[in-house]
């Protein structure tokens, strides 16, 4: 019997995580079993830079009673198909914007024609998640004065 069967077992009886007083027995002393092999390190993974947290926005964001406050998120469907979602926090209008690819650049660019069709009146800000389709927020910002807010992660 391998280690790697051993480790299993006790993981499965204990639904994923192991007893504090089994840990200090194991080898590894560690809770949770993870592979060596799986590591984000190096992959761009991490905080978008420079992003205004969801906690910094206006309160007139937070009751809905002035319109041109956005919401948006990158939905991804089968077969590479990308669509951004801008959703209208007051009227719940919604504008849907077709994306050759999720970069961030396909993305921030597709956002830029899609709010310049808009009245100046309904740009003032958008709140998004804390994907990477967004890291360049602050093109995006520049080009169309529309301040861009962040979920915090795990929290969209």
């Amino acid at each position: 019997m391998s280690h790697e069967t051993i480790y299993r077992s006790l993981l499965v009886q204990a639904r994923g995580a192991l007893k504090k007083e089994l840990v200090g027995h194991l080898r590894a002393k560690r809770r949770f079993r993870r592979s060596r092999h799986a590591t984000y390190r190096g992959q761009g993974r991490g905080a978008i830079i420079d992003a205004v947290s969801i906690r910094d926005r206006p309160a007139e964001v937070e009751d809905r009673a002035v319109p041109g406050h956005w919401e948006g998120d990158l939905v991804e469907g089968s077969r590479g198909t990308y669509i951004a979602t801008l959703v209208e926090r007051q009227s719940r209008f919604v504008v849907l914007v077709k994306l050759s690819e999720k970069g961030t650049e396909a993305v921030v660019d597709a956002l830029i024609k899609a709010v310049r069709k808009l009245p100046t009146a309904l740009r003032k800000s958008l709140t998004w998640d804390s994907g990477a389709e967004l890291a360049s927020h602050a093109a995006f910002t520049v080009t169309t004065d529309v301040q861009v807010y962040f979920c915090d992660p795990s929290s969209p």
